[in-house]
């Protein structure tokens, strides 16, 4: 039984990209500097893949920044204010787009669906001229061969990009992106090419924006994007992947009569009711990559539960067709809970890193074979039991007021009309009340009184006592602009415990 992992974390086990990242835009440290971290950690994510087992391991899931850009990098649709002339594209035009220079703005960034990741957002319009600007696909995958590691490169699908993307400044709002769609599925014929050339076997296409509420013709177009790349694609196994939600039937009807597609990777964690579309028809000899290990929390999967699953859907799709994955990719939880060292035993068992998580879908997958590591399957059912009934996590009251709630408990009771007019009275916003929205800078001083918290060298007491000052400082400054709407500043975020959060509330309510 075969084993996929969607993709996973590029940050590094203590956090290594981020300072050669930040090292880099500091000019302390050279481009040669940090791709030799970057493809250090490229080399021990594959090698930890290969290790555990994992059939189908991705590539190109590694970014300096985010797989949307990448894609932008790679279709070379870079705004004409970074001032880029052609050719591939280098550190300088991609962190320009990224974030900025001394010149010129950066591209907008906005939340990754409903995760706590970002993207930054293509600015496309008619006049546009794209170009294969970017082979860190085809690069990746032949660095990763190169180390004895076949894996699946993965693409950005190509209306998922355009599906993500906005129209440029001084383009029509109802510009149709989607119209976009002949002139940037040659580049992906291009690379799909490359690919094949180099001795890629499979290709995974993420197209997340299917679990959205598309309509007809947003849906055609998926239809008429893999029609046109299906004679490219010939000799190659199309994986597309989906995940965050379920598919609409509509949307499953779609995807699975796509021209050259092998095989479905579905969420099958947040899209539990995609289950009962594929018992209503999957299409016989394709493959199911069943995403049912969690890639988006730090818990540990309850094994018995989704073998249970797996069981289900092999009697559905057929044993040699259904993979084990991920629900998504790992990219949204930590990366390994070895370096958890400070954890009592107890909670440690309850969770699952990245680097966990891929364990356990190589063990699900051997069980699915009949080569069940019965050990491994208690001590998870032993974990999970003692995280159900541990007092820790357990709650009589709080359980018993949810198993109460109603579906109307669920919606409002006024309208939104209603709540709006009783907003103004009470607050009496202008027609465009300003506001920060949210976080303000940490400040050196913030920084310092953090890290000898951190380090016992202050009492909980002085350092919460800082932590209202700082609050105190921009609510003052925010008085002094005239701002409607104050906020806090968040000048508790990235503080390791939430204490200090609850006596800030209270602090605020008192305020």
């Amino acid at each position: 039984m075969a084993s996929h992992i969607v993709g996973y974390p590029r940050m590094g086990p203590k956090r290594e990209l981020k300072f050669a990242l930040e090292s880099f835009w500091d000019k302390k440290s050279s481009a040669e500097d940090l791709q030799k971290v970057a493809a250090g950690l490229r080399s021990s994510i594959w090698k930890q893949m290969a290790d555990a087992g994992i059939k189908y391991i991705p590539s190109n899931t590694f970014s300096y920044y985010d797989q949307v850009l990448d894609t932008t990098a790679l279709l070379g649709a870079v705004p004409p204010r970074y001032g880029w002339n052609g050719g591939e594209i280098g550190f300088d035009t991609y962190f320009s787009m990224a974030r900025g220079n001394a010149s010129v703005p950066a591209m907008e960034m906005t939340k990754w669906f409903d995760t706590n990741y970002h993207f930054i957002v293509p600015e496309l319009g008619p006049d546009v001229r794209f170009s294969y600007a970017s082979h860190k696909a085809v690069d990746e995958y032949k660095e990763a061969k190169a180390l004895g590691v076949n894996t699946v490169p993965v693409l950005v699908g190509p209306v998922s990009y355009l599906l993500l993307s906005k129209p440029a400044k001084g383009v029509e709002k109802t510009f149709s992106l989607l119209s976009l769609l002949p002139k940037i599925l040659p580049i992906y014929k291009e690379v799909i090419s490359e690919l094949k050339a180099a001795g890629a076997s499979w290709i995974q296409f993420d197209e997340p924006t299917l679990v959205l509420d598309l309509d007809a013709h947003q849906l055609q177009a998926f239809t008429a994007a893999y029609a046109d790349l299906e004679s490219t694609l010939s000799g190659l196994n199309v994986l597309i992947e989906t995940y965050f939600a379920d598919l609409t039937s509509g949307a499953y009807k779609t995807l699975i009569e796509l021209k050259g597609v092998t095989a479905y990777g579905l969420d099958l964690v947040r899209g539990t009711k995609t289950i009962d579309l594929i018992k209503t028809n999957f299409p016989k000899g394709k493959f199911l990559f069943a995403g049912v290990v969690d890639g988006r929390n730090i818990w540990a999967n309850d094994l018995a539960s989704s073998l249970g699953t797996l069981q289900a859907l092999e009697a559905i799709v057929g044993k040699d067709n259904l993979v084990v994955s991920t629900s998504c990719s790992l990219l949204h939880t930590a990366v390994d809970l070895v370096n958890e060292t400070k954890l009592d035993d107890e909670i440690k068992s309850w969770l699952a890193f990245a680097a966990q998580k891929v364990v356990e879908v190589n063990a699900l997958a051997k069980a699915l074979a009949g080569q069940k590591d019965e050990a491994f399957f208690a001590s998870n059912a032993t974990a999970q039991a003692s995280r159900k009934s541990s007092p820790r996590v357990t709650n009589e009251a709080v359980q018993k007021a949810a198993a109460a709630l109603k579906g109307s408990d669920h919606r409002r009771a006024t309208n939104v009309s209603a709540r709006l007019d009783a907003q103004q009275k009470k607050l009496n916003l202008p027609i465009l009340p300003t506001t920060t929205i949210g976080s303000f800078p940490q400040t050196l001083e913030l920084r310092r009184v953090r890290r000898e918290f951190k380090a016992n060298k202050i009492s909980e007491d002085n350092y919460v006592k800082a932590i209202k000052e700082e609050i105190k400082k921009v609510v003052d400054l925010q008085e002094e602009l005239d701002i409607d709407v104050l906020v806090h500043g968040e000048p508790e975020v990235s503080t390791p415990l939430c204490f200090g959060l609850l006596k800030l509330v209270g602090y605020l309510e008192a305020s």
